[in-house]
């Protein structure tokens, strides 16, 4: 057991340390599921109504499919993305305290202390571990508390559960794969992406009884969805589920054993014997490209997903004021299929966010790596510098609306015939949601600018808009509370109405914010 000597201390250290966001988003994350109990069962009563809201293959295949009519199996159904972003938390929660503490030093730091080869390790698994039993304990008793039956509960908190534990493992071995954080990120989110699409091209085989339903189940987070709370309950399934999560801990374990500390299994490319890199952009374009062709790849394929499923989700809507209610809440306020369209525009803008910030935040791991040192070393400015990155962390979201716009246009185009009509528009909508993606990348400047270390703070700001917008998208929400998201102040398109003022209002605060992060970047100290 000595090398797990010193896993209380490192699991205490990374509590300390999470303090904030880990409640914050378990709490969140239990607050909204259990509110969709009570506003999903008035807007849709009767088991008819939910049966014929859930049956469009538009959200089959973003939620998966609806196990039964009962109001439990109903929200159940409704919640099927929430799992996916517990996934995402895990995982880079277990890599946030595995990889990066190798790649900035820290775990050689704490190796001169009395710790075991595996604790690091151990420390982060346990510690997410512990917060998603959390997570699922707390949704089990909400959702009993609404009145739904216990077992069914007890079931739905094990969906939630026993996701996140499956993907912190996935980050665990991609964590022992390279040596630096974010191709582990980019492998393991791969792995999620992956698991979400097989889940979803199996799902949407079975509804329209296609040969593909069987891919569901070489998905886990098809896995998950299959145990059916609040129907079935198909206990197995969780037990497949924890059984693979232990394979994947056990490989990990594995892999720590066979690299040294610092080191990824998965060799370095080596570069040419001489440097043809010939300034700060040429290098920030070697760090960037990889991220910026993943991130264009997937939105090019949520383009088409949207896209493709846009006319029959406008079928559905065009019998249903409740469902033309809800999307208008999402953004939409023209016609149906338009409503649509801006609503899923939205939700593709939050995500460009997430890129943003991403992007944004290469400059804190140069920096805390040491490799920002040499470059200043040399005759470039520290604005010359971040501009370098910033090229990346601005534009970079262009490129992949540009390509979820293009590709959704040239998906829903096809479906009607008009596609030389539906691209031009559709590629309008998606760029219209760049000021709003800038002023979540100002507010990561910001941050970094001003305290480097809090940098990981940056990721609140698209986590906020995300629940606001899933929030918003469900339920009545006071508009103080939509007011904070800066989507909520972009123009619905497409098939809305422009109007100047926003959007000049949401680049003026880009511009200042960021700048002002411009100019605490050069005035604080390097590296701090």
């Amino acid at each position: 057991m000595k090398s797990l000597a010193g896993t209380g201390g490192l699991i205490r250290l990374i509590l300390r340390r999470d303090r904030i966001v880990l409640p914050l988003w378990i709490l969140l994350l239990v607050a909204i599921s259990v509110s969709y109990v009570k506003e999903y069962g008035d807007l849709f009563p009767t088991p008819d109504s939910r049966v014929k809201y859930a049956s469009n293959a538009g959200f089959i295949t973003l939620y998966g499919e609806l196990s039964g009519p009962s109001l439990g199996e109903f929200v159940t159904w409704r919640l099927g993305f929430v799992p996916v972003m517990v996934g995402l938390i895990s995982l880079l929660t277990v890599i946030r305290h595995t990889r990066v503490e190798e790649e900035t030093g820290r775990r050689e730091l704490l190796g001169a202390t009395v710790i075991g080869r595996h604790a690091q390790l151990a420390a982060a698994l346990i510690a997410t571990f512990g917060a998603n039993l959390a997570l699922g304990i707390l949704l089990a008793l909400g959702m009993h508390s609404r009145d739904l039956p216990l077992d069914g509960s007890v079931a739905i908190g094990v969906v939630f559960a026993g996701t996140g534990w499956f993907f912190a493992a996935v980050g665990a071995v991609a964590a022992q794969l390279t040596a630096s954080a974010g191709t582990a990120r980019g492998i393991a989110i791969g792995v999620l992406g992956a698991s979400y699409v097989l889940r979803a091209a199996g799902d949407t085989s079975a509804h329209t009884n296609g040969p593909l339903a069987w891919l569901s189940y070489l998905s886990p987070i098809g896995w998950a969805q299959q145990i059916h709370p609040y129907a079935q309950n198909r206990w197995w399934l969780a037990a497949v589920l924890l059984a693979a999560t232990t394979g994947l801990v056990v490989t990990a374990v594995a892999l720590a054993a066979r690299r040294d500390i610092g080191a990824g299994l998965l060799p370095d490319k080596l570069g040419p014997a001489e440097g043809t890199l010939g300034s700060p952009l040429a290098l920030a374009w070697r760090l960037h490209r990889g991220l910026l062709a993943a991130w264009t790849v997937g939105f090019a394929l949520l383009g088409l997903l949207f896209g493709g499923v846009a006319k029959g989700v406008g079928d559905v809507m065009q019998d249903d004021p409740s469902i033309q209610e809800m999307f208008q809440r999402m953004g939409g306020s023209a016609g149906l299929i338009d409503s649509f369209l801006a609503g899923v525009m939205t939700l593709v803008g939050l995500i460009a966010s997430a890129y943003a910030v991403q992007a944004t935040l290469r400059m804190r791991v140069e920096e805390s790596s040491g490799r920002v040192e040499p470059v200043l070393a040399t005759a470039t400015s520290r604005w010359q510098w971040a501009a370098s990155h910033l090229v990346f962390s601005l534009l970079g979201p262009a490129v992949a609306l540009l390509a979820a716009g293009v590709a959704e246009g040239l998906a829903y185009g096809i479906a009607i015939g008009d596609v030389g009509g539906q691209v031009p528009r559709l590629i309008g909508a998606a760029l219209a949601q760049l000021p709003a993606v800038w002023v979540l990348a100002a507010i990561a400047i910001a941050i970094f600018g001003f305290f480097p270390q809090a940098s990981m703070i940056s990721w609140a700001g698209p986590a906020v808009c995300i629940l606001i917008g899933l929030v918003s998208a469900g339920v009545a929400t006071a508009g103080w509370i939509r007011d904070i998201s800066p989507f909520s102040h972009l123009p619905s398109l497409p098939g809305g109405s422009v109007s100047a003022g926003p959007l000049v209002a949401l680049l003026a605060i880009a511009v200042v914010v960021g700048f002002a992060g411009l100019i605490g970047l050069r005035r604080r100290d390097l590296p701090a």
